[in-house]
């Protein structure tokens, strides 16, 4: 059987026995903040097993996309070093939610395993907890396995537990024996043996555990199973390594086909792990930033920055020192793509992702290594032979080689690592961050649900209404919960409404919302224990809610207008909805033009000027939502049952937030600004309706500085060129014969500050009309500027060139010490730049000698001195002494190069007799 059959097969099976197939939740779960990436097909069914959320169905099945690369679950080391561990990977699973137990778990796995599989029965073996007598009764029942190969085990091996409290229940793993006879004993079960190894887990929720560790009897019982889709590929085609199935076979060969090396399958092959090491971590890092992860270095984007750049490590080793792995990518696509065909629709984007980061990191890899190589050497030389945990740091936080990276740079070399002292100095670093990423609507609730909430499930009444009657069923300190209530609590960018509570009559001022799971929670500036169970009326302040409304639509324009403008790869990565703005992240891996960002302004407005009337489509099937075409938004969850927001043709999403009726409500749509936030990561701030009118009051004011520095400006160009035409006397020197042309243009926008745009009614006209003028203000400012720059340049080359004729005088009228050639003279400069200029011509003029020029820059004083060569070494002369000592006359300081030094000085008066004394300084230095 090929893998998909495999696949098709499990789901058939248990499709056949009413269970309905569900799609496999992101590998990045951004609705559970306790994982960095979904670990277990259970993921997506915890909040069933919690109690809080319930399905339309009682039984399911799927393949759920994996990844184990933290924590509990950390099988990165293991990673092409054996045969069947993988830190991404497929899990197929059936559940059953208070409906079949253990009896038709175990019967259906023997079924499908040894029936519809094929599996030798006496190759099986089942193992049980210690107490589980039902689950051990149960295999000899209704299976016909071997009876001495159900075997009983403790907590480590067959208890299941969702954490250190809540659901949790015994568990009988199946294993197959591998060895060449198929005579494994009962000591090769669960001692990590590739040849005696688990396949399937079926776990039977029966318990509640509490603080205490006391458990008790879930009124419920559930299952839940996992199946290693990649071992299972192993076994049922006979081959020893997951590695040799057809899972991984496509990757290895693009890779030999890139290397233009054979994969051998040698597990003792360095080259060989390469391979897997290589090919395991390109599928992680694909179906991790399909799902919308970034590398980075926080959270789950530090983890694949880890896989990434352990990868470009290993391909180091196939001598591939260009980007390469991104190029793996397409064989993903080929092979996987029908089964997640997010994986097609993000190609572009995900292939972008990793070649800039391997990009990146090649840039530093090579000095890293060099670094490594002296850290290592030194630890050799100590004798210690341990890198410690400040040169392992020094190496993640400045050459950004991961901790892993380093501890198998150090295992080649037979080195170990401190990882305790790099963790210390990790933590230090990370501490102040490490909170801002928690919620507080999670925090609120779990202390909520801790004091025991009356209700698992808020009734949002918003969409219709602002104001609404309903009952407080919980108090918690200062928050609330209503049975129904009109507050939006926050969650998908949009912001918590804030109003006020009419209860017990008293009025409470609600301050936010946060909304965990179905529970919307009200944040009171004062609450009273005489208002629990209390009607109450709840009044959403209005004003706010319709700000945020038109800024929530407005997001939905923007997205659509991005995705038509840039391309279909952009897609959302964090929204902020506010009253005051809108902020959009996208996915793109280049600055947007400014020819994109007016035509991403444009479309927005074109689509609020056509007055598009919402459609909302609520509580509809999940799967009816997505055969729309509806768009998911970053972050959110989606249960059985969702919401569509649609304007018209343009806008189609998944969105539970609350928006304008009309497109035309928003007004108008201004952009703010526009950035980088993260590689691969771009972001759009916005206003609209009034706000924007507060940015145009900013823009106006703008507007009008510049326009006061153009004429400025227009005034230094007169003044410069009356100066140039005034010492040219007719010589070749460039002169602007008119500025009128320039003035009649600076009259014409000055025109526009009589007549303010603010006046104007209609909001997009004084934007448009604004900005046009705005533009030429710029083009004509930019004209000014760079016609002062050559006015200048030409004032300062007839500067120079009228000094330099009065150099041969003053060379002339130099005096003689000790042979040497002394000038030390008052000139005429405009920049201490042009005093420089005329000192190198004074240095080549001078033939053996020394030169001092002063003059008054600025209002104050500028000097130069010069050295000819043959005194830097004969005399020891050093021009920056000689500068300096002149300097301090002036009151001033500086110095330079032993063949040119400059300094300055504020004492103008003195400069005349600084000069005088220049002779006697040179002389004292030459004495010296």
């Amino acid at each position: 059987m090929t893998s998909a059959e495999i696949r098709q097969s499990f789901l058939k099976f248990f499709e056949e026995r009413g269970h309905t197939i569900v799609p496999s939740s992101p590998v990045v779960p951004y609705d559970d903040p306790t994982l960095l990436f979904t670990n277990a097909g259970m993921n997506q069914f915890k909040d069933v097993f919690l109690g809080t959320g319930r399905r339309p169905y009682k039984r399911a099945a799927d393949t759920q996309k994996c990844i184990r690369v933290s924590g509990k679950h950390n099988d990165l080391e293991e990673v092409g070093r054996d045969t069947y561990h993988h830190t991404f990977f497929e899990m197929l699973g059936n559940w059953s939610f208070g409906d079949y137990y253990k009896k038709e778990a175990i019967e259906w796995g023997w079924e499908l395993l040894t029936k519809v599989w094929g599996l030798p029965k006496s190759r099986l073996w089942a193992t049980v907890y210690k107490d589980d007598d039902e689950a051990e009764e149960l295999w000899k029942k209704v299976t016909d396995i071997n009876p001495g190969h159900v075997l009983r085990f403790g907590e480590k091996d067959n208890f299941w537990e969702m954490g250190e409290t809540g659901p949790c229940g015994p568990c009988s793993e199946i294993h197959i024996d591998l060895t060449p006879n198929g005579n494994a004993t009962a000591d090769l079960v669960n001692a990590g043996r590739p040849d005696l190894m688990e396949i399937w887990n079926l776990v039977f929720i029966q318990y509640d555990r509490d603080a205490s560790g006391k458990l008790t009897p879930l009124p419920a019982k559930h299952v839940d199973t996992g199946m290693g889709f990649e071992r299972m590929c192993a076994v049922l085609q006979r081959k020893k390594s997951n590695y040799d199935t057809d899972v991984f076979t496509p990757l290895l060969n693009a890779i030999s086909e890139i290397a233009n090396r054979q994969y051998t399958g040698k597990l003792e092959s360095e080259t060989d792990v390469a391979f897997r090491v290589i090919a395991d971590h390109v599928r992680a890092l694909t179906f991790a930033i399909a799902d919308g992860a970034l590398p980075s270095n926080e959270g789950r984007g530090y983890v694949l920055r880890r896989l990434l750049r352990r990868a470009a490590r290993f391909a180091r080793s196939l001598d591939l020192h260009e980007p390469c792995i991104y190029r793996l990518v397409p064989t993903i696509v080929e092979t996987m793509g029908q089964v997640f065909p997010e994986v097609k629709e993000k190609q572009e984007h995900i292939q972008k992702v990793i070649k800039g980061e391997e990009e990146g990191f090649n840039a530093t890899l090579d000095r890293g290594l060099e670094i490594f190589e002296q850290v290592a050497a030194k630890a050799q030389k100590s004798g210690s032979k341990r890198i410690s945990g400040e040169d392992s740091f020094k190496l993640y936080d400045t050459y950004g080689f991961p901790l892993d990276l380093t501890q198998l740079l150090a295992r080649e070399k037979g080195l170990s690592v401190d990882e305790a002292g790099f963790n210390n100095l990790l933590e230090a670093q990370r501490e102040r961050s490490r909170e801002a990423g928690k919620g507080t609507g999670t925090q609120v609730g779990s202390k909520v649900v801790a004091k025991g909430a009356q209700v698992s499930h808020s009734e949002f009444t918003g969409y219709d209404t602002l104001e609404d009657e309903g009952t407080i069923v919980q108090l918690v300190d200062e928050y609330l919960i209503l049975d129904r209530t009109p507050f939006y609590g926050e969650s998908g960018g949009q912001v918590g409404d804030t109003g006020i509570l009419k209860v017990v009559q008293k009025l409470v001022r609600i301050t936010d919302t946060q909304r965990d799971g179905t529970l919307i929670i009200h944040k009171a500036d004062h609450v009273s224990e005489d208002f629990l169970g209390q009607k109450a009326i709840a009044q959403v302040e209005k004003e706010r809610r319709l700000a945020i409304m038109r800024n929530h639509t407005a997001t939905h324009l923007v997205h659509a207008a991005l995705r038509k403008i840039l391309g279909t790869h952009v897609h959302q990565a964090g929204s902020l909805v506010a009253p005051d703005h809108l902020r959009f992240d996208f996915a793109h891996f280049s600055k947007v033009s400014e020819e994109e960002l007016r035509d991403i302004e444009a479309l927005v407005n074109e689509k609020i000027n056509e007055r598009i009337t919402l459609t909302h489509y609520r509580d509809i099937p999940f799967e009816e939502a997505k055969k729309m075409g509806a768009l998911m938004f970053f972050g959110d969850k989606y249960g059985e049952r969702v919401n569509v927001v649609e304007f018209g043709d343009f806008s189609r999403e998944f969105c539970g937030g609350t928006h304008v009726t009309s497109t035309a409500e928003i007004g108008y749509f201004k952009l703010r600004s526009e950035g980088s936030v993260a590689s691969g990561v771009r972001r759009i701030e916005a206003v609209t309706d009034q706000f924007a009118l507060e940015l145009l009051k900013l823009q106006e004011k703008s507007f009008l500085d510049r326009l006061d520095f153009a004429v400025v400006l227009l005034e230094d160009l007169t003044k410069l060129n009356d100066e140039l035409r005034s010492i040219s006397k007719g010589s070749s020197v460039r002169i602007t014969p008119s500025f009128t042309p320039y003035e009649k243009r600076l009259d014409e926008l000055k025109s526009s500050k009589q007549s303010s745009l603010l006046d104007s009614k209609n909001l997009r006209e004084r934007f448009e009309n604004r900005s046009v003028q705005a533009r030429r203000l710029e083009d004509l400012i930019l004209e000014l500027t760079e016609l002062r720059k050559g006015l200048e340049k030409e004032l300062t080359k007839f500067r120079v060139s009228m000094a330099a004729l009065k150099l041969d005088e003053l060379i002339n009228h130099a005096i003689r010490l000790n042979g040497i050639r002394l000038v030390a003279a008052k000139v005429q400069a405009g920049t201490m730049d042009e005093l420089k200029s005329l000192g190198d011509t004074l240095r080549t003029k001078l033939g053996s000698g020394v030169g001092v020029l002063g003059a008054i820059v600025d209002d104050k004083v500028a000097l130069v001195c010069v050295v000819t060569d043959d005194l830097l070494s004969s005399q020891k002369l050093n021009a920056g002494q000689v500068v300096g000592s002149v300097a301090k006359l002036v009151g001033g300081g500086g110095g330079g190069r032993p063949h040119m030094a400059t300094a300055g000085g504020k004492d103008v008066q003195k400069l005349d007799e600084a000069l005088q004394q220049t002779e006697s300084i040179v002389k004292s230095l030459l004495h010296h």
